[in-house]
């Protein structure tokens, strides 16, 4: 019994032509869909000594408002109606123009004057401060 032997002849061929059109058609929709992001740096350079004239620049004064546990209310220390803080503001700010406001509220108050007191302040357009304070 004689064997036949085959010479070269199992060429095993894969066609990579629909590979490709898939890699190409993904990579057409990444590109697509990608975004690109427009990102800035921060400004890292410091700014230019003072003027040695002005070595000591005038400090803005503060003036503190603040509602206790039991929603009685302060301003600088003083007691006032929540009612009028608005107004005892407004007669500090006579003597202190441009002062900020500390606007400082006990945990267990009521949000309804942090709220009342904050948009008093806004509608003036007075620069506020909120601290919460616990205890």
């Amino acid at each position: 019994m004689k064997r036949r032997v085959r010479h070269g002849g199992d060429d095993a061929d894969v066609d990579m032509t629909p590979m490709l059109d898939i890699v190409f058609i993904m990579l057409i929709f990444f590109i697509v869909t990608a975004t690109f992001l427009d990102e800035t740096g921060i400004d890292l350079t410091q700014p230019p000594p003072p003027p040695d004239s002005d070595l000591n620049p005038p400090t803005k004064s503060a003036i503190t408002v603040y509602v206790d546990g039991k929603n009685r209310c302060s301003v600088d220390g003083r007691g006032a109606e929540c009612d009028r803080v608005a107004l005892a503001v407004e007669g500090i700010m006579a003597d202190k123009p441009g002062a900020n406001i500390i606007l400082r509220i006990h945990e267990e108050a009521d949000n309804l004057h942090l709220v009342g007191l904050k948009d008093k302040f806004d509608d003036r357009e007075w620069t506020s401060k909120i601290e919460i304070i616990k205890g």
